[in-house]
């Protein structure tokens, strides 16, 4: 009996130090946590594997090529589109006065309100063949078919790029902006003693130290648009969305679907891939003690006049507009009467859907970033990147790919329930709304948990190893230091992931029970039966809602140089950016001062800059 608990003393002896002297509860938990995340993309490689050779063959010959080139064509083009207004945009209301360029800083991130599927809707009601625009060209120049003029087709691949543009340029905007907001004044200065137009300031200069944070900010775009089944779908592009939701639900082919899923998740990973080596590890820093920015330069004459118009140009037709036809809509069709004892229903529905995915997930997230925190080896930080995926997986995939686990474990579930209490209660989780909330939580942790990251490193590590000097144990760490100076971060994060959840379409759609309708659902369901019109109230509503935390991005992007960028900063990940580059850091109270005697804090230039930290670059020559 001593042999065996010597051998078991000296088992966990060994294990305490694998494991870098951090609580066991916290590595297994995030290993948890990447295994659900990795669930979903395992099955979907099983059920693609599971087809038969001529059905990939098929794929291959039939749906594949067309979806690749439609594919390409918007990727390439909603990036060409969003970096030339987000980018264009981000450096005229930096770097120059005009007029209303401080009103328009401010309304430039506001189109992100607005869900893509509904920004198409209304663009074929306002610029279709039977649109007021289209109508009203007729009647004034006398044309009197489509056949004696022009217009621009809203229905084809370049309609969907400017569509889906008009909506998604904010991620480049805000991204650009926040570099451009804390771009040291010394390199500008030395450039214009030099001669440097403002062309070359711009061009050899801001874009080049902004190329990290560009990177994030043109790849959450291209991922937003992959993820959009709405748009495309109405806009009659046959996207790689598209196409797994037609062959799995029209051809009812559920193997093809996860074959051109697996080519989709490529087409992500190289997305990913891309992201990183247009950040490359590079580090950006502006003091924090004294930032010095560039101030922005008068523009005169016809100058000022064109940048107020490409600046407001993007405001009116990704955000003005949209709202201006939902409101006339509900005003003259009298749709305030649709607020009945259905619509409420559906309300209701997304609300609480909505609701159990953030509150589940900000429960994963903080378990994650603490146990992460307390945790600091390789295991738990590749589990961390695992956890990341969600958002990069397109809603359609993740959907597709959820199908088995969830089949699996409510099997398992009703086999216990049966041998328990000796009857059936049929599909628990895909036969009621458990499918959907855990989809949301799989695709939006991300969100959480880059929030919360980042509102954690910037707390010393020194209160958390004071902490352990006076005895406090792991739980104790997380319940009464870390999770108090987390508030702020969580608040953010609740609101991105709550909006978030009522905006999605395409995971809601594929695994949303009978009879059960969210308002996203409800409005395409008004868009399929060409009748869009009459779901103007509840895209309203969508729209007004997903208001809030942009204005949040927009306060806390506009609240200084100093307290934009931090000291070090590498531009985040596409997730964490996506959670809010402009977080606030969340600090100790002042009423608590100790210093840690035995231990320096780890990420000491972050909250004591020294000298050294300031206005450091490692840009490419």
């Amino acid at each position: 009996m001593s042999t065996l608990a010597a051998s078991h003393r000296l088992s966990a002896t060994a294990l305490r130090r694998a494991l870098n002297g951090a609580p066991l509860w916290s590595v297994a938990v995030v290993t948890c946590i990447a295994a659900l995340v990795l669930a979903p993309l395992f099955s979907l490689v099983r059920i693609a594997a599971q087809g038969e050779a001529t059905l990939w063959a098929q794929v291959t010959a039939d749906i594949l090529p067309a979806a690749l080139l439609d594919t390409g064509l918007l990727l390439g083009g909603v990036a060409l589109l969003t970096g030339i207004v987000g980018i264009g945009a981000a450096w005229l209301v930096t770097a120059h006065r005009f007029p209303g360029h401080r009103i328009l800083a401010a309304l430039l991130p506001l189109p992100l309100a607005v869900p893509t599927y509904i920004t198409a809707y209304i663009y074929v009601e306002i610029f279709d063949a039977a649109g007021p625009v289209q109508m009203a060209l007729r009647s004034l120049m006398g044309w009197s078919s489509r056949g004696d003029y022009w217009f621009p087709e809203i229905r084809s691949v370049y309609g969907c790029v400017f569509v889906m543009s008009a909506v998604l340029y904010p991620y480049v905007y805000l991204a650009a902006r926040l570099m451009f907001l804390t771009q040291s004044a010394s390199m500008i200065e030395v450039a214009r003693t030099l001669g440097a137009s403002r062309y070359t300031l711009f061009r050899a200069i801001a874009i080049p130290l902004a190329r990290p944070a560009l990177a994030v900010g043109l790849s959450l775009a291209l991922l937003e648009s992959l993820n959009d089944i709405g748009a495309s779908e109405y806009l009659g592009v046959r996207t790689l969305t598209v196409s797994i939701f037609t062959t799995w639900l029209n051809r009812g082919s559920l193997a093809g679907a996860a074959q051109i899923a697996c080519v989709m998740l490529a087409i992500v990973l190289a997305l990913i891939v891309m992201e990183r080596r247009g950040r490359r590890d590079r580090r950006y820093a502006l003091s924090t003690r004294r930032p010095r920015v560039t101030q922005p330069v008068d523009l005169s004459g016809r100058q000022r006049w064109l940048a107020t118009l490409f600046c407001a140009l993007p405001v009116v037709m990704g955000f003005v507009l949209p709202i201006a036809f939902l409101l006339r809509e509900v005003f003259r069709r009298g749709l305030a009467e649709q607020i009945d004892e259905a619509f409420v229903g559906h309300l209701l529905t997304t609300v609480g859907l909505s609701g159990a995915a953030t509150i589940a997930t900000l429960a994963f997230g903080i378990v994650l970033v603490t146990a992460s925190r307390l945790a600091r080896l390789r295991l738990t930080k590749a589990a961390l990147a695992i956890a990341g995926i969600g958002y990069a997986v397109p809603g359609t995939v993740l959907a597709l790919g959820l199908l088995t686990p969830l089949v699996a474990l409510d099997t398992s579930l009703g086999s216990l329930w049966r041998a328990l209490t000796g009857e059936r209660i049929g599909l628990v989780l895909m036969g009621s709304a458990g499918g959907i909330v855990i989809a949301y939580l799989i695709r939006f942790l991300p969100i959480a948990t880059g929030s919360l990251s980042a509102g954690l490193e910037r707390v010393s590590t020194g209160i958390e190893d004071a902490g352990r000097i006076l005895g406090a144990r792991p739980r104790e760490l997380v319940l009464k230091i870390q999770i108090p100076l987390l508030r702020p971060a969580l608040a953010s994060a609740a609101l991105l992931v709550f909006v978030d959840c009522i905006k999605e379409l395409s995971a809601t759609l594929l695994l949303r029970p009978l009879n059960t309708e969210t308002l996203a659902t409800l409005v395409y369901g008004h868009a399929s039966r060409g009748a869009f019109e009459d779901g103007s109230l509840a895209a309203l509503v969508i729209v007004l809602v997903g208001l809030a935390p942009v204005i949040q991005l927009v306060r806390s992007a506009e609240t200084g140089p100093g307290k934009a960028g931090s000291a070090g900063s590498r531009g985040g990940t596409m997730p964490s950016f996506r959670a809010g580059a402009e977080k606030s850091a969340p600090q100790a109270p002042k009423t608590v001062s100790f210093r840690a005697p035995l231990s320096r804090p780890r990420n000491d230039m972050a909250i004591f800059p020294t000298r050294r930290s300031s206005a450091r670059s490692a840009a490419p020559p």
